[in-house]
Order: structure tokens, then C-alpha cells, then sequence
């Protein structure tokens, strides 16, 4: 979705990362559910080396996504998902079980799946040349195939987690996809099938591309690397 020049969405994001970060970075999911919405939005880019100290008054670690919405301000992107699908009106009623389940799947998404494929990411890339790192893979690697079989059996032949499509797929789908860049740990996926099914329909979608595309335009644009010398 090209941004409007004067969106009441701000989304902040980093401004470049390292190439085995491209297009996993949080902000994502943010961007995602923006398109799906339709909503219009504008980003304000910060950098990832050096995160501006005044960005610790919005987010307490300087991570991204940082939103803002009018006089609305939102960190995490739990929260951001689920403040852009209240916009939406797209969750059902309170107290109902078609917005228990959205919700169920949500929370699910970033407490039962993500820790384990993060731990595995840490252990695959950014520790992989600690001592305890090859020691630790194996039992994580077992833990990780474990929830995913879990994850596919309750997926079934569902398309999607909750009915239609929702945040809990946003959110479901972004952390899936991790996988492909943890070390070759993709081999995961493709153990699951139903899995790797699931996850070509959500990224297939138009949304997604266009919150992709525009996640990546920046970092070509930033590339240290493509600095003149001093």
C-alpha cells in the first residue's frame, strides 16, 4: 500500500539490519495487518546500530515495532495486532467463541511456538560458535519439531487457525518463517507439510507482499556498505 502523506498510522522501523535479518524484522506483522485492513500508514525509520536514546521513552528495550495511531501509542506487536484488528472491527463480539479462539491462537503464536524457533534462531546463528551451542541444538531441535507437530495437528485441514483469516495468522505466519533463515533449519517445515501448506497460502497473500516489499525498500537505500569512503 503506498503511504499517505498524512496517515494516522506511524510505524516505526528500523532503517537496515544485517541480511540474515531482512524481512523478519518484527515490524512486519505491523505493516501486514495494515494492509489487510486498508489502513494508510507512514513509518519512521530509526537505526538499528545506534537507536536514538529519546526512542527508550517509547520503547522501553528500542525494539521495533513502536505504533502510533493519533493519540494512541502501542508497543509489541501482540498488542499492535490486536489494536489494528479492534480498528478494524475485525474480531468478533467479547465473549464469544469465535473471538476466544482468534485470541487463543494469538497468544499461542508468541508463547508456545515463538520462544522455541527464537531459542533455535539464537542457537543456529547468533551463538553458533559458543561451546554450549552444538550441545543444546539437539534437545532444542527435538522440543521445536514436537510443538510444530502439535501446531499441525491442530490445524488439521484448516485453512486458516480461527475460521478466516486473522491476526493470529499474521502472527503465526511471521514466526513460521523464521525457519528458513535459521540455519537450515527449514528441513522443519518441510517435515510438516500441513505446516509448509499454511504457511504458502498466508504469504501468498497480496497483503503480505506488499508489507514485505515495503519492509525491504529501506534497506537497500540504508546499506552502510553503500556509503562512499571517507
Amino acid at each position: 500500500m503506498p503511504e499517505n502523506p498524512a496517515p494516522s498510522i506511524e510505524i516505526t522501523a528500523f532503517e537496515w539490519v544485517p541480511s540474515f535479518a531482512q524481512g523478519q524484522v518484527r515490524d512486519l506483522r505491523a505493516r501486514w495487518a495494515c494492509e489487510e485492513f486498508g489502513f494508510p500508514y507512514k513509518v519512521r525509520l530509526i537505526s538499528a546500530l545506534e537507536r536514538p536514546e529519546w526512542y527508550y521513552d517509547d520503547q522501553p528495550w528500542g525494539q521495533v515495532p513502536f505504533l502510533r495511531d493519533g493519540d494512541v501509542d502501542i508497543f509489541e506487536s501482540g498488542a499492535i495486532l490486536l489494536h489494528l484488528a479492534e480498528k478494524a472491527h475485525a474480531l468478533p463480539a467479547p465473549g464469544t467463541q469465535e473471538r476466544g479462539r482468534i485470541l487463543s491462537w494469538l497468544f499461542a503464536a508468541f508463547n508456545s511456538i515463538e520462544p522455541f524457533l527464537f531459542e533455535l534462531a539464537a542457537v543456529s546463528i547468533f551463538s553458533r560458535n559458543e561451546e554450549w551451542a552444538p550441545l543444546r541444538r539437539p534437545s532444542l531441535l527435538e522440543a521445536c519439531r514436537l510443538r510444530l507437530q502439535r501446531l499441525e495437528t491442530a490445524l488439521r485441514d484448516k485453512e486458516w487457525l480461527a475460521g478466516e483469516f486473522s491476526v493470529a495468522d499474521i502472527a503465526m505466519a511471521t514466526i513460521l518463517r523464521s525457519l528458513v533463515k535459521a540455519g537450515g533449519d527449514d528441513d522443519l517445515l518441510k517435515s510438516h507439510p500441513t505446516l509448509s501448506s499454511y504457511l504458502d497460502r498466508a504469504t501468498s497473500r497480496p497483503a503480505f507482499a506488499r508489507a514485505l516489499e515495503a519492509q525491504l525498500a529501506p534497506f537497500a537505500q540504508h546499506d552502510p556498505r553503500q556509503k562512499d569512503p571517507v
